[in-house]
């Protein structure tokens, strides 16, 4: 597929999930897109839909309305084999639970070796060999996994979801289970092979200090994008020299997102120091062209 326009287009996606007795909107009209080569985060509260949106573009669950494209692919019409092959080539997953991604009995380097067994082709140790090197693993290529630590685990996870070559990696809560320091070494793992390979990397998470540290945060709220963060340039060029995480807050710029209807979403935390109750706000637009939004009530009460 040739790389023009955004590697993750999706335009009014809706996903419902159906039970005996309910229906629950998981996504309600999602509408992002997602550059070739960009390093992008996804926060959200539990259950604000940023896990079915990962989901969704990884071909692990499909959409039930709305247009969802990636490297070219139309995910509605993929057929089940054709799916197969898509989430094989072009998509690497890292989960935050490593029983999803390893097996226990065997070594690093045979683990990393396990997804390339039904590719033709020779030199499959040679390639996984290669793999633990780019993630620092090289000298632990004969551990097993009781023998390496969370934040190892994590890497050579890291290493499998790469051994399919794929143009996306999506990473559900990759330092959910690790401590400060090993977050930050994962995280640039990832930031490395954003810089240096052009891999397009996808991560949810709750961290709010690993999402200091990629180019673009979009937050998820009740099933749509609620706002995004984007990195100011003069902190970009500091970055490399930073090597731990900052609680700054100077390194994005953020801007709520309009729908196309004209609808806007304001973070909760506004409204909390606004102190609104319920859901009327007031709204008008000054002379110099700014819109004010006022609590409805001088006491906020």
């Amino acid at each position: 597929m040739a790389s023009e326009g955004p590697i993750v287009l999706c335009d009014n996606l809706v996903k419902i999930y159906k039970t005996k007795d309910i229906e629950v909107l998981a996504l309600q009209g999602l509408e992002v897109a997602i550059e070739y080569g960009e390093l992008m985060a996804i926060i959200g509260n539990s259950g604000s839909g940023k896990s079915t949106f990962l989901n969704m573009i990884g071909g692990l669950d499909r959409p039930s309305a709305g247009k969802l494209i990636v490297d070219g692919h139309d995910l509605f019409k993929l057929s089940e084999q054709r799916l197969v092959e898509y989430k094989r080539k072009t998509v690497g997953f890292v989960w935050q639970n490593n029983a999803r991604n390893l097996i226990p009995y065997l070594s690093a380097w045979e683990n990393v070796q396990m997804p390339m067994l039904f590719d033709k082709g020779r030199h499959k140790k040679a390639r996984a060999l290669e793999l633990l090197e780019v993630v620092g693993l090289g000298h632990r290529k004969h551990s097993k996994l009781s023998q390496l630590s969370g934040g190892e685990q994590q890497r050579v996870a890291i290493a499998i979801a790469l051994s399919n070559e794929p143009k996306l990696l999506l990473a559900d809560e990759p330092t959910g289970s690790v401590d400060g320091k090993t977050a930050a070494y994962i995280l640039e793992v990832f930031r490395e092979l954003n810089r240096e390979r052009g891999l397009t990397v996808v991560i949810v998470t709750h961290d709010r200090l690993l999402s200091k540290k990629v180019n673009r945060v979009v937050a998820i709220r009740d099933g749509k994008i609620s706002s995004e963060r984007v990195m100011r340039q003069s902190y970009l060029d500091r970055l490399q020299g930073i090597s731990s995480f900052t609680e700054s807050d100077e390194a994005h710029d953020e801007f709520a997102i309009l729908d196309r209807a004209g609808r806007l979403q304001i973070p909760r935390e506004l409204l909390d120091k606004l102190n609104v109750k319920g859901s009327r706000v007031r709204m008008g637009l000054t002379d110099d062209g700014k819109i004010v939004i006022e609590n409805p009530t001088p006491d906020g009460g």
